[in-house]
């Protein structure tokens, strides 16, 4: 890769926490640390700490959330980093978009960057959406005029016209993420750096927005790092990859083979019962619907077996809004299957236990799981917002075939080749 070409470079990062304190925690610490400093030695903390392995407790208070991360992003291209939740990906974005700095290493870079970290970062509640729009313009350092020149491709994009003059507090997640995205991708930035924010906007945005960061990188000519949970839009979007564990990169190459390495060396998906929590989500819980746990209710599962499951979820707030239930089927290389979607129902305040089952799904002999995600609004209507969801929920094996069944195949467009029915209950 020649040098004129590369737009971004991270030489040697490492970031390093203290678990359960701002800080050093201690006047001791911060003593030793600047007696050091004065002497123009090393900081004695950096020589301690354990890797940031969040499923076991260590013996170390120090973390390496990042440790000695090394690579090179040349102009146009698209870098996906993906791997597990606590892996390091979104304090590695943190630190190229310099919204926290690095422990030891550098970061060079050619030309202004746009993240995209939070859902609402860099907006601020009270103002309108218009008035956000030129305060995050005037951030990456471009003049009213030309904000005035992209102002009404950036409404029309985010599809938010109706309440661009209405305090941002006012808005939903999902609107806050679809005007804050339009503002990154069309003010220009040379790097544009998208966390998984994405999935809070409705599918209808989603490949909008991946269409969008295709444009601006194969059209355009300008870079973007992207991280996500979805595999298919890595593979679709991303030119190259690097995988991330415990802090670490473990591979890096092309999407397709950084995807197969991620996936090849993921635990087991098989379950039979899980307890839904932050390692199975892409986004903040809602108050509204949380997705608790799920349980497969039998086992010994051929090709033309329906899978039955049960599913509790819990609402913290009294509402009449209607919400459906939305899942995807897909097999252990990431890839989609097919979906399916329940009618609207009420949600109730309280828990509720949904009985969940599959017909006809003709997949063939091989390990499947399904990504649950709970909505508000109407299905028919197309205007669904996500409340929480559950990214590898529940897993299991197709263990035997049925005569002339079982051939798994792939489709985009077409809804309904499983047949899905839903029972409510409340416990």
């Amino acid at each position: 890769m020649e040098e004129k070409d590369i737009i971004l470079k991270a030489e040697y990062i490492s970031k390093q926490y203290r678990l359960g304190l701002v800080g050093t925690g201690t006047i001791s610490h911060d003593l030793n640390r600047w007696w050091h400093k004065v002497r123009g030695k090393a900081d004695p903390y950096l020589k301690v700490g354990e890797s940031n392995d969040r499923s076991t407790k260590g013996q170390s208070e120090y973390v390496w959330a990042l440790q000695d991360i090394n690579f090179e992003v040349k102009r146009g291209e698209v870098l996906g980093i993906i791997g597990k939740n606590g892996a390091g990906k979104s304090t590695l974005l943190k630190i190229l978009s310099k919204v926290t700095g690095p422990t030891t290493g550098d970061i060079k870079t050619k030309g202004r960057i746009a993240s995209l970290l939070e859902v609402g970062t860099g907006f601020h509640g009270e103002m309108t959406g218009r008035e956000n729009v030129y305060l995050n313009g005037a951030i990456l350092g471009m003049t009213k005029k030309e904000i005035s020149s992209k102002i009404d491709e950036i409404i029309e994009f985010s599809g938010c016209q109706r309440y661009i003059d209405t305090p941002v507090k006012r808005y939903s997640s999902g609107m806050t993420v679809r005007l804050a995205f339009a503002v990154a991708a069309f003010l220009e930035p040379e790097i544009l750096v998208i966390d998984e924010v994405l999935a809070v906007g409705d599918a209808e945005f989603q490949k909008k927005a991946i269409g969008k960061m295709q444009d601006i990188s194969r059209g355009e000519g300008r870079t973007v790092l992207f991280v996500s949970h979805n595999m298919t839009a890595v593979k679709n979007l991303c030119t190259r990859g690097i995988v991330l564990e415990q802090g670490k990169v473990v591979f890096e190459g092309t999407s397709n083979a950084s995807v197969d390495y991620y996936l090849s060396n993921s635990k087991s998906i098989k379950r039979d019962f899980v307890v839904l929590n932050d390692n199975h989500r892409n986004l903040n819980r809602s108050k509204e619907a949380i997705l608790k746990t799920i349980r497969l209710l039998k086992n010994n599962l051929n090709s033309n077996s329906s899978i039955d499951l049960e599913l509790f979820l819990e609402s913290k707030i009294f509402t009449n809004n209607l919400v459906c239930l939305t899942g995807t089927i897909c097999n252990d290389r990431d890839e989609s299957l097919g979906s399916f979607f329940s009618e609207s129902f009420k949600l109730l305040d309280g828990k509720m236990c949904l009985i969940i089952n599959i017909h006809n799904t003709n997949l063939s002999l091989g390990a499947y799981y399904i990504n649950f995600s709970i909505s508000k609004g109407d299905f028919k209507k197309n205007n669904l917002e996500v409340l929480d969801n559950a990214y590898q929920a529940i897993g299991f094996e197709i263990l035997s075939n049925e005569e002339g069944i079982g051939n798994a195949y792939k489709w985009n467009d077409s809804w309904g080749n499983f047949h899905f029915n839903t029972k409510i209950k409340i416990n």
